[in-house]
């Protein structure tokens, strides 16, 4: 396994492996998206465009197995989208998705997902990192019974809920034809 930071041509090559991995991982629960490969790509063109973004791959041989991407919070569209009190978002990095295959989950990848975006962040004179994470009903029908929140894993990294700051994001659930909005919950840590 080979996780690294990609910049420069390196970032365009594996805007499809990352459009592909999102679709196939935000599929299962939690999100439950219906991903489209078309939306997938305009979107991932933002982290190409933007010279403070940051793309973390992990690979098995050639193959990308997992990613994570952030940008300055002020930089990305879904800051637009939180509501709540939050620090000057100028001081803010946002952490914007983690994406891992199932079968390589439990290896450490996750925690150097998010070393590597925080380090990024620091180096670029961030005080705090920010995600978020989408809210569903325990009862939803389709919660698998095994199914373990990553909330113990965020607190071990040092992350805190935001209590009071949400985001509402639209998407189509899978077996939905229409978007509708979700809610996501905001966790933050200081650098």
């Amino acid at each position: 396994m080979k996780v690294e930071r990609l910049t420069g041509d390196a970032v365009e090559a594996a805007l499809d492996d990352l459009a592909r991995l999102r679709i196939e991982v935000f599929r299962a629960w939690p999100y439950l998206y219906d991903g489209d490969l078309a939306y997938e790509r305009h979107y991932m063109r933002s982290y190409r465009d933007n010279p403070n973004a940051v793309l973390v791959v992990a690979r098995d041989g050639a193959r990308v197995v997992g990613a994570a991407t952030g940008m300055p919070l002020a930089d990305h569209a879904d800051a637009g989208q939180m509501t709540g009190t939050l620090p000057p978002r100028e001081r803010i990095f946002y952490c914007a998705e983690s994406v891992l295959l199932p079968e390589y989950r439990g290896q450490g990848l996750g925690h150097a997902f998010f070393y590597q975006r925080e380090a990024a962040a620091r180096a670029m004179g961030f005080d705090y990192a920010l995600f978020v994470g989408v809210v569903r009903p325990e009862d939803h029908p389709m919660r698998p019974p095994d199914y373990r929140p990553l909330d113990a894993f965020w607190r071990k990294r040092g992350y805190a809920r935001c209590d009071g700051v949400t985001a509402t994001f639209h998407w189509t659930d899978i077996g939905q034809t229409d978007q509708t909005p979700h809610l996501l919950q905001a966790w933050m840590r200081a650098l």
